[in-house]
């Protein structure tokens, strides 16, 4: 059976990983990023370069986006030589990305309009995973449009999971993601307020792990906090990007998260004191720092 051909924007540490995994399996790969050089590396394995989203989503079978936010998804999709002036009846748009549910669907319907499908398909797991096609993959919308794309999922996925109806996909990595994030904040300030306090951070750890709120989060805390190892690869600023789309989310499901506005407000802060590009267990810094 032939092998769709497939579309990939987005060839960051993630998207790039994607790439040369499809290309080891097989594939045939339209690619298009605004670093030439991870587009040149993608070439030298055998992929095509394009010159707008537009031909890209013209010549492919398989759109799929890797992305840092839903503005920038709805700029590739709505410009004038954008995805939706291109894409093919039948053809399919992935988004890997972490996006607002509201925007996914808008663009799902957008596309439904064309004779296209849609799945947002959130990852989880690291590039490292992502290069050996052992991601995790939070993937929502039609059933059909769904198991049209799966078998490449499952190339890309050690576990694909079917959530729903568009926009479920996003919506879980959301929610994911505020747990996982306001954990990560809670904990860090642990740390601080135990070395402000002068109780022995180690021992801190040993104590906490020793009990329920053990997690492979705390680990991360630790490492950073006691040891000065920051090996939780996602920043601060991303971090900060996905609880601001966390609220909008709550705000269109008419309620809101208290808890929520805590994280984001010191994610937001630590931002601010120029903190952005480390990791998310290094808002330690900030909260040793804090005065009242």
């Amino acid at each position: 059976m032939t092998k769709p051909v497939i579309g990939f924007i987005g060839l960051g540490l993630m998207g790039g990983n994607m790439v040369e995994n499809l290309q080891k399996r097989g594939y045939q790969l339209n690619v298009m990023d605004l670093n030439k050089d991870a587009v040149a590396t993608c070439v030298a394995r055998g992929a095509n370069t394009v010159a707008s989203a537009k031909e890209l989503a013209e010549a492919s079978d398989i759109v799929m986006l890797c992305l840092t936010t839903s503005a920038v998804v709805e700029k590739i999709v709505y410009g004038d030589d954008g995805i939706l002036a291109g894409i093919k009846e039948g053809a399919v748009l992935v988004d890997f990305g972490t996006s607002i549910p509201s925007s996914t669907r808008k663009i799902g319907a957008d596309l439904a309009a064309k004779g296209a499908g849609m799945i947002d398909a959130p990852l989880g797991r690291t590039p490292a995973h992502a290069k050996d096609g052992l991601l995790n993959i939070m993937a929502a919308g039609d059933i059909d449009t769904f198991n049209k794309v799966k078998p490449v999922l499952d190339e890309q996925g050690e576990n694909v999971f079917h959530l729903g109806a568009l926009g479920a996909g996003h919506t879980t990595k959301l929610i994911n993601n505020f747990m996982g994030m306001t954990t990560v904040c809670a904990m860090s300030q642990a740390f601080a307020v135990a070395e402000l306090a002068g109780v022995d951070r180690a021992q801190l750890f040993d104590i906490m792990s020793a009990g329920p709120s053990n997690s492979p989060f705390m680990k991360f805390c630790k490492n950073y906090a006691v040891d000065g190892v920051s090996d939780l690869g996602f920043s601060i600023a991303n971090a900060n990007k996905d609880l601001g789309y966390f609220l909008k989310m709550v705000e269109d499901l008419g309620t809101q998260s208290k808890i929520a506005e805590g994280s984001s407000a010191n994610l937001q802060a630590a931002f601010d004191a120029g903190l952005g590009n480390g990791n998310v267990p290094e808002i330690f810094d900030y909260f040793v720092k804090l005065a009242k």
